[in-house]
């Protein structure tokens, strides 16, 4: 059943509704964003592009849909609600196989249940555990949104530009207004008039990073961690695409490598660092002259911007004190696996106030924290299977314009991953782990496709011969 009719019914509904109930300019708005809902419903797609938009520009501005959450994370769940309602007018029948990585994500979705019940049971503080542990599912649910929806090499595409759109957004807005201003705070009052709330205790909890580059992520390690994921992508389409498309991946890729610097995140940095330098062992073309020119500009940074001195200084530092609260971290991490051996589930994160317990600053440490040791282990089992699918026979890297969105979200994906000995932001962060899990399933089933597309031609070349 075509859904015009049922469109255009609930149009009159509304319609109507909305000149009887309210004055004419409040009903025009209303119409145009429920035009925009039904857009989005009829083109499921359209509100997947929108996510990568603004999931990378305005990560945390808010929305009140009967609780409050993110734009992002509604926007997850109505492209969902969308595809439902395919499905329920016969518009959407795609049967769909799940890879092995796919099915090990479905297991640590559904033990994830366990740790919710037991965290409700046994964590005695304030906390919407329900709320959170379905906000938490949709943010990995982009996993599987990329074979419904990005099935094809356009769609794939335009999903690229949506989150190089919206990473170049994000730092054209924080970077003049840290080199304007010098302090984390002075883009609070701009992404307040953007959607963001919770303001006053954003302030307080940016006062410590006063001299770090702060964005409409919030907190500059986490700044720093979705540049580290997203520049790779960026690098690779600046390469291997020509026109406009090739300038946006340049200029994400030399801003947000600017961005990680002003944000002072020593993790995001070495992680970053790693990945290039295993690209660079795969011969990857350009990627040591984009070393030696980020040394070059980080060389240059470390003369002339002592915050950067301050931060890079402090690796080798015993007095450095992030460095000290970690090891502090890592040393109490013991207590809170007996106190809670299955995890808090989703109540509160960690630390859980009242138990004098410590948080962790580690991905692997942190899943134990929330889902105990089974819940850590099953992501393991999930990123041990992506690695091995996400490979390209005899582990070949090469970078073209056929592999570069493959490339570009794999070593993104692995640049998150090496940031995970560092901070914690990839396992619970609503957003950026919805990002996350979105480079790492456009990075599976690239390679899938790259795989298939290299059968078929060995066989034409065999029948050929």
């Amino acid at each position: 059943m075509p859904l015009a009719m049922p469109v255009g019914a609930i149009n009159a509904v509304l319609f109507g509704l909305l000149v009887w109930l309210l004055p004419a300019l409040k009903v025009t708005a209303a119409l145009i964003g429920v035009a925009g809902l039904l857009a989005v419903i009829r083109r499921p797609l359209r509100g997947l592009l929108l996510f990568g938009v603004l999931a990378t520009f305005l990560p945390y501005a808010t929305v009140q849909i009967g609780i409050r959450t993110t734009v992002s994370e509604a926007l997850l769940m109505l492209v969902w609600a969308s595809l439902m309602a395919h499905r329920v007018f016969a518009l959407y029948n795609r049967p769909l196989i799940l890879l092995r990585t796919e099915r090990w994500m479905l297991a640590l979705m559904l033990f994830s249940a366990l740790p919710f019940v037991v965290g409700q049971l046994t964590v005695n503080a304030e906390g919407n555990g329900p709320i959170n542990w379905v906000r938490w599912l949709f943010n990995l649910s982009p996993l599987f949104l990329v074979p419904r929806l990005l099935a094809d090499e356009k769609s794939r595409e335009q999903m690229t530009v949506a989150l190089l759109l919206g990473t170049l957004a994000l730092l054209l807005l924080s970077i003049p207004v840290y080199l304007k201003n010098g302090n984390s705070t002075a883009i609070i009052s701009i992404i307040g008039s953007l959607g963001y709330s919770n303001l006053d205790s954003l302030n307080e909890g940016l006062a410590g990073f006063s001299t770090r580059m702060s964005t409409p992520w919030t907190h500059p390690n986490i700044s720093g961690g979705a540049m580290a994921m997203l520049l790779p992508l960026a690098f690779c389409i600046a390469v291997t695409r020509r026109g406009l498309v090739r300038l946006l991946g340049i200029a994400v890729a030399v801003l947000a490598l600017a961005g990680l610097l002003f944000t002072g995140s020593r993790g995001a940095l070495v992680s970053l660092v790693l990945v290039m330098c295993w690209m660079a062992r795969k011969r990857v073309p350009f990627v040591g002259r984009m070393l030696m020119a980020g040394v070059f500009v980080g060389a240059l940074l470390l003369m002339f911007y002592p915050p950067l001195q301050d931060r890079l200084l402090g690796l080798f530092s015993s007095h450095d004190a992030s460095t000290a609260v970690r090891f502090d971290e890592y040393s109490h991490f013991p207590d809170a696996m007996k106190m809670f051996p299955l995890g808090i589930g989703f109540k509160v994160d960690p630390p859980v106030p009242g138990t004098g317990l410590w948080g962790i600053s580690n991905l692997w440490l942190n899943y134990i924290y929330k889902l105990g040791l089974p819940g850590m282990l099953l992501f393991v089992a999930v990123t041990v299977s992506w690695w091995k699918e996400a490979r390209l026979p005899r582990n070949i890297v090469i970078l073209n314009r056929d592999t570069a969105l493959w490339l570009g979200a794999r070593t993104g994906v692995m640049a998150a991953l090496l940031s995970g000995f560092f901070d914690h932001y990839f396992s619970f962060t609503t957003v950026l782990i919805a990002l996350f899990w979105l480079l790492l399933g456009l990075s599976l089933h690239e390679a899938r496709r790259l795989r298939l597309k290299a059968q078929v031609t060995t066989l034409d070349s065999g029948e050929r011969t």
